[in-house]
């Protein structure tokens, strides 16, 4: 036995040397640091999640929030003349818990809107006393360029979970939530598309689905009757990266025969859910 606790300590004195170096300020640089880390991962002194964490942090620390908004073309927002019944419906398909309101245009946003708010006109049927001015929220502005473990850091002590993404022109160029910075640490974040856990595939009208990008091909074929090859990619998020040809964004839209995937949840890194619409087609109504 003691030989082989003595087999083991330059192994174990080796990576320490590495760990002292690291807190005395040691590694040279950011792949250094990250190389020991996975080292310590793979010697079972920390487990994967917590590594994935703290690659997260390390990313976030070198990104801005032009590289995680929503664009603007994907902003859903509401005109602060509209009256309720006007924008309601929108609301209630978009499913989001806060909305830009615009003035002119999109780059005139003059407050947000909080969809908690509008429980009182709807709940209580007193649309009749909606005033949108007695109920907007200020808006956050921040620019393109503003690094997003400053931004996290502003969220939490202003308790904003939205801003205004601006370009340096002062026009509006997206939007970014608390939440998106958060995935880009600790991976994916539960939020109002979510369904049980069993659950892949989720039907929400005669030709809407939402869909887990886990979802193997063969299962998404059975479900579909399509015929799409496992040959390549075993999941259905596998097949939607390629036809777009890089990671997408929450938002951006595919068409792969006759069905459309648009991107509900994404990171940089992956895919995590998918709106999946049946095209109406010719064919489909003979």
């Amino acid at each position: 036995m003691n030989e082989d606790r003595h087999s083991t300590e330059p192994m174990q004195r080796s990576w320490f040397e590495k760990l002292s170096q690291v807190l005395m300020g040691e590694p040279q640089d950011r792949d250094q640091l990250v190389g020991l880390l996975r080292d310590a991962e793979q010697r079972n002194l920390l487990n994967p999640d917590a590594l994935a964490m703290i690659e997260g942090v390390l990313q976030v620390s070198e990104m801005q929030v032009r590289d995680i908004m929503i664009p603007r073309s994907q902003i859903v927002v509401i005109d602060r003349d509209a009256e309720l019944d006007e924008f309601l419906p929108m609301v209630i398909e978009a499913s989001h818990s806060r909305y830009p309101v615009i003035g002119e245009n999109k780059d005139e946003v003059i407050g947000m809107l909080l969809a908690k708010d509008l429980l009182p006109f709807t709940a209580g049927g007193e649309a009749n006393k909606f005033d949108m001015r007695e109920i907007l929220r200020p808006a956050v502005f921040v620019p393109e360029s503003k690094r997003l473990d400053v931004l996290l850091k502003e969220f939490r002590s202003s308790r904003n979970h939205m801003a205004i993404v601006v370009d340096e022109y002062g026009g509006v160029a997206g939007v970014v939530t608390i939440e998106d910075v958060l995935e880009q640490i600790v991976g994916e974040i539960e939020d109002e598309y979510d369904f049980d856990e069993g659950t892949s595939i989720m039907q929400l009208t005669e030709n809407e689905f939402t869909v887990k990008a886990l979802t193997t091909v063969e299962e998404f074929n059975e479900y579909f009757n399509t015929r799409f090859s496992d040959d390549e990619f075993d999941t259905v998020g596998g097949l939607v990266i390629n036809s777009f040809g890089h990671v997408p964004k929450r938002g951006e839209i595919s068409v792969i025969d006759n069905l459309q995937f648009k991107v509900l949840r994404a990171d940089n890194r992956r895919v995590h859910l998918l709106k999946v619409e049946r095209l109406i087609t010719k064919n489909n109504m003979t």
